[in-house]
């Protein structure tokens, strides 16, 4: 956690993941505890004694929390040092994984309740941190999305992570290392927030609605965070109905589709790294408001054949060009989000972590009613109208500075 660097040169990757280690590794951390309720769903089940559908169903919570907390303290996300906020989004972390580990219905809840809430206020605050090491808009828009690519690499791999120390202690022991994990990151976070001032000082003469205002009138940002949560929700409600597709229509076993998940996995994480990449250059061809433009008619293509596709291996290759088409809409999303709010990207990544929120549900429930309806082809209707929607937001981008 060093101070700006004097350079407008965007540094290669491995450098700036040695300057950011500290908010990659809290970007990793925070996505153990909700990895650790999904992996061992069945056994938390029965020691809750609940069904799986019963305690599954509790996940809601937290994203219902992570949006009401998100909308809600955005304006206050550049009132103070960034640090100091991871440290009370880890902090919060660091409880709720603890409150998990106790295992009964009401712990349970209480836990999705504020794993929501936590990580609506970690999320944004680290990628707005890493964003602020650097003075150059690209190297800040960089910053972010590494920290971005780290969590989607995490989400691929924790599973796998935690399946050997949960051989030796349990899912239970799983959270409790989770929780003092994110504990001590929050000590060393609080640490280094001390004498530090907010990214913005004048925050504290704006108002409360004042922001959401100076918000609105950063160019491009209401069609922006309209892309990210339609793509979200395309993406997200795809992924619900994943395995369900894979098994109807090609008899896929579950452990043969863990492959097609971690398929899906990896071509997000590397979209997403590599995009980031070529953005942050001062001599790409195309422009990031032009890829963004690119990655979601790809990413319409490609949801719309992906339904019908008649052969297995053509149907994987649309699994990949999916997973990397909206890991590249995403990073775009990011890079233009950090660029042009400046000392509003706190708040900016804020609501953009509330709406991937609302997007999130939105597509599982858009989704199961166009299967309801008419069947894949029906969900196939439901995904690619969302996708022009935000294929149509994002035209709006075009040319905005």
């Amino acid at each position: 956690m060093t101070t700006f660097t004097p350079s407008t040169e965007v540094p290669g990757d491995l450098r700036m993941a040695r300057r950011l280690w500290p908010f990659l590794l809290a970007s990793a951390v925070g996505l153990i505890p909700f990895t650790v309720f999904g992996m061992y769903l069945v056994p938390i089940a029965d020691a809750a004694g609940g069904s799986v559908a019963e305690i599954g169903g509790l996940r809601g919570l937290g994203g219902l929390a992570a949006l009401a907390v998100g909308v809600s303290l955005a304006p206050l996300m550049d009132r103070a040092p960034r640090e100091l906020v991871a440290a009370g989004g880890l902090a919060l972390l660091g409880v709720s994984a603890a409150l998990g580990a106790v295992g009964n219905v009401f712990a349970l809840a209480a836990f999705c309740l504020l794993i929501g809430a936590s990580t609506s206020i970690l999320g944004p605050s680290i990628g707005a941190a890493a964003a602020d090491r650097f003075r150059s808009p690209a190297a800040a828009g960089r910053a972010a999305t590494l920290v971005s690519a780290t969590t989607s690499a995490m989400a691929m791999l924790a599973a796998p992570v935690l399946a050997g120390p949960g051989l030796i202690w349990g899912w239970r022991g799983n959270l409790l290392a989770a929780s003092v994990i994110s504990l001590a990151l929050s000590a060393a976070f609080f640490w280094r927030a001390r004498g530090r001032k907010a990214p913005r000082s004048r925050r504290e003469r704006i108002s409360y609605l004042a922001t959401y205002r100076e918000l609105a009138r950063v160019p491009g940002a209401l069609q922006l965070l309209a892309v990210a949560m339609l793509r979200t929700a395309a993406f997200m409600g795809y992924l619900a109905y994943l395995a369900a597709f894979y098994d109807d229509k090609f008899d896929l076993a579950p452990g043969w589709f863990a492959l097609v998940w971690s398929l899906s996995g990896a071509s997000f994480f590397l979209g997403n790294l590599f995009a980031g990449r070529y953005l942050a250059t001062d001599r790409s061809w195309i422009s990031p408001d032009k890829m963004l433009l690119v990655g979601i008619s790809v990413a319409l293509v490609a949801v719309t054949a992906f339904y019908f596709s008649p052969t297995l291996p053509l149907t994987l290759l649309l699994t990949a060009l999916m997973g990397a088409s909206h890991a590249t809409v995403a990073a775009c999303v990011m890079t233009l989000l950090v660029r042009r709010s400046g000392d509003l990207r706190g708040s900016a990544l804020s609501v953009n972590a509330a709406g991937m929120s609302l997007g999130t549900f939105l597509g599982a429930a858009i989704g199961g009613l166009g299967l309801g309806l008419g069947g894949y082809p029906g969900t196939a209707l439901a995904f690619a109208a969302i996708t022009i929607v935000a294929l149509l937001c994002a035209l709006r981008v075009q040319g905005q500075e």
